[in-house]
C-alpha cells in the first residue's frame, strides 16, 4: 500500500476516486496483521472501523467531510474511548471498559477521524523503551532487535510501519518525543494546559500532556490544533481560544540557542553529535543565527523529574485498589490482603518501583528533603528556560543522546534507563512546548531526531521553526 505523508493527500485521492476509506481501512488492517511481530497494537477495532469508513465515504460523496476525514488514527492505551477497553498496558486494569471518551479523542472523532485501535505502551506510561508493558515489548520497525522508545513506543511504531496514518501518545518526560526520534517521526509535547487531559489515565498530573505522532509537520500541526482549546471537564487546561496554526511562507530568519552542555555531553553518541553539528552548519548556511548558552542545571533535570513524577504517581495510582474495578486477587481474604495482593499482582516491577519511590519522598521524614526541594528546583529550571528563550526563538538540542538501543540493553539498570530522558524532561519540568524532528540516520539506518523547545503557548512559533529545521535537513 502507499504511504501517505499528509492527510490532505489521502483526501485528494478519495475525491479523485483513486481510493476509498473502506479500501484504506482494509489495507491498514492487513498491514497490522503483517506486522504483528512488532506488537504495536493491543486491540484492533476492525468491524467498527470499516463501518465508520463506509459512513465517511458517504460524507465525501455528499460533499461535507470533516477536516480529518480519511485519517486512520491509533490511540495509546491510556486514553479513554467510551465502550472500549483501556488498560494503560497493565494487568491492574485488564478487561476494564471506559465509560466515557477523552476530550482529545472526541475532538478527532468530531472531525471524522477513524479510530482503528488501542496501542501498546509502557505500563502507565512509565518507561523509556516500551519494554515495561504487561503485554510484551514493542519492537522498532527499523530494527526489531531494538527498542522503539517509550512510553509511546507502540504509537510511534504504528505510524513508522504504516499501520495507521497517525497516532496519539502522551508525554510526561519525553514519551512522545523520544519514540518519535527513535522511529523517524514528528512528535510534539504541547505546552502544559494546551490540550485537555480529560480521559487520560494519569501518571503525573502536572507533567502529562497528549500529543500526536505523524509523518509530516503539517499533520502534526493539524491534529494539535483540533485537540487544543478550553474544556469544561479539565480545570488545568488553558482558557485561551482554540488556535489556528499555519506554516510561514515568509523567508524569516530565526535565532537558535544551542545548549553547550548537551552538545558536549560525554554520553552523546558520535553519530548524534555529528548530525547536530551538520544541522547547525546547514541552519547557518540558510542565514539563521546560532548562539550557545550554558545550562548548569542539566545534571539536576532527571533527579528533579523523578522525585516529582513518582510522588504524583504514588498519589494517582492509589485509586487502583482492587475494590471498585480492575484486577482483584483471588487469594485475598480480607480488606488488607485485597489491597496488598491485588496491587502486587496487578502492577509490574517498574510501576511498583516508582510508587514506592514516590511514597518515600512524600513521607513526613523526607518530604522537605526531597519533594519540597524538587519543587523549588523546578521553578529555577523553569525560570532559566524562559530566560534563554527571551533572546532566542527556540532552544535546539538532540532529542536523545543515542539512537535506538538494543532490547534488554538497559532493562536491568533503572538509572541508565532514566538517563535516557536526559534531554527531554526539561520541557515537562518547565511546562513549555517541544517537538522532535527527524533529521538524519546513522550509518546503519537508525533514525536520529533533533529537538526544539519554545516558550509556553508558542506552538505556532515552534511549528514555524521546525519547518526551517526540516528545510535545513534537505540542503
Amino acid at each position: 500500500m502507499s504511504t501517505y505523508r499528509r492527510i490532505t493527500d489521502i483526501q485528494a485521492d478519495i475525491r479523485l476516486g483513486k481510493i476509498s476509506c473502506v479500501q484504506l481501512a482494509k489495507e491498514y488492517i492487513a498491514r497490522i496483521e503483517e506486522n504483528k511481530h512488532l506488537n504495536a497494537f493491543l486491540e484492533v477495532w476492525s468491524e467498527e472501523a470499516l463501518q465508520r469508513a463506509e459512513h465517511i465515504d458517504q460524507k465525501f460523496k455528499s460533499g461535507n467531510p470533516g477536516r480529518l476525514a480519511g485519517a486512520f488514527i491509533g490511540i495509546k492505551d491510556n486514553l479513554a474511548y467510551k465502550g472500549h477497553k483501556v488498560s494503560a498496558a497493565s494487568k491492574i486494569l485488564e478487561g476494564f471498559e471506559s465509560l466515557y471518551t477523552a476530550t482529545a479523542v472526541q475532538r478527532l472523532l468530531d472531525e471524522d477521524a477513524i479510530i482503528l485501535g488501542r496501542i501498546n505502551c509502557d505500563e502507565f506510561a512509565m518507561g523509556a523503551s516500551n519494554e515495561n508493558s504487561a503485554f510484551g515489548p514493542v519492537r522498532n520497525a527499523a530494527d526489531p532487535e531494538r527498542v522503539p522508545g517509550g512510553s509511546s513506543g507502540g504509537s510511534a511504531v504504528a505510524v513508522q510501519a504504516n499501520m495507521v496514518h497517525a497516532t496519539l501518545g502522551s508525554d510526561t518526560g519525553g514519551s512522545i518525543r523520544q519514540p518519535a526520534a527513535f522511529c523517524g517521526l514528528f512528535g510534539i509535547k504541547p505546552t502544559y494546559g494546551l490540550i485537555s487531559r480529560w480521559g487520560l489515565l494519569a501518571y503525573a498530573s502536572s507533567f502529562d500532556q497528549i500529543g500526536p505522532l505523524t509523518h509530516s509537520l503539517e499533520d502534526n500541526m493539524l491534529l494539535t490544533e483540533i485537540m487544543a482549546g478550553p474544556d469544561e471537564h479539565d480545570a488545568t487546561v488553558s482558557d485561551r481560544p482554540a488556535p489556528r496554526y499555519q506554516l510561514d511562507a515568509s523567508d524569516k530568519k530565526y535565532t537558535f540557542a544551542v545548549m553547550r552542555q548537551a552538545i558536549e555531553h560525554p554520553g552523546l553518541d558520535p553519530e548524534v553529535k555529528a548530525a547536530a553539528e551538520s544541522l547547525i552548519t546547514s541552519l547557518q548556511a540558510l542565514g539563521h543565527t546560532i548562539t550557545y548558552f550554558d545550562f548548569e542545571y542539566l545534571d539536576y533535570l532527571v533527579p528533579t523529574y523523578y522525585v516529582l513524577t513518582t510522588a504524583e504517581a504514588s498519589s494517582n495510582l492509589s485509586r487502583y485498589s482492587g475494590l471498585l474495578y480492575g484486577h482483584r486477587s483471588r487469594n485475598a481474604t480480607d480488606l488488607e490482603s485485597t489491597f496488598t495482593l491485588s496491587r502486587s499482582e496487578g502492577f509490574g516491577e517498574e510501576v511498583k518501583r516508582r510508587i514506592m519511590l514516590g511514597t518515600f519522598v512524600l513521607s513526613s521524614d523526607y518530604y522537605d528533603a526531597y519533594y519540597s526541594k524538587a519543587q523549588k528546583v523546578r521553578r529555577i529550571i523553569q525560570n532559566k528556560t524562559r530566560e534563554v528563550l527571551t533572546s532566542a526563538d527556540a532552544i535546539l538540542i538532540p532529542t536523545t543522546s543515542t539512537p535506538a538501543f538494543k532490547m534488554g540493553e538497559k532493562a536491568k539498570n533503572p538509572i541508565a534507563m532514566y538517563l535516557a530522558d536526559l534531554f527531554t524532561v526539561q520541557a515537562n519540568i518547565a511546562g513549555n512546548c517541544a517537538i522532535s524532528i527527524p533529521t538524519a540516520k546513522t550509518a546503519s539506518g537508525l533514525p536520529i531526531g533533533m529537538q526544539l523547545m519554545c516558550d509556553e503557548f508558542k506552538e505556532q512559533n515552534l511549528y514555524w521553526v521546525a519547518a526551517e529545521i526540516s528545510r535545513a535537513c534537505q540542503q
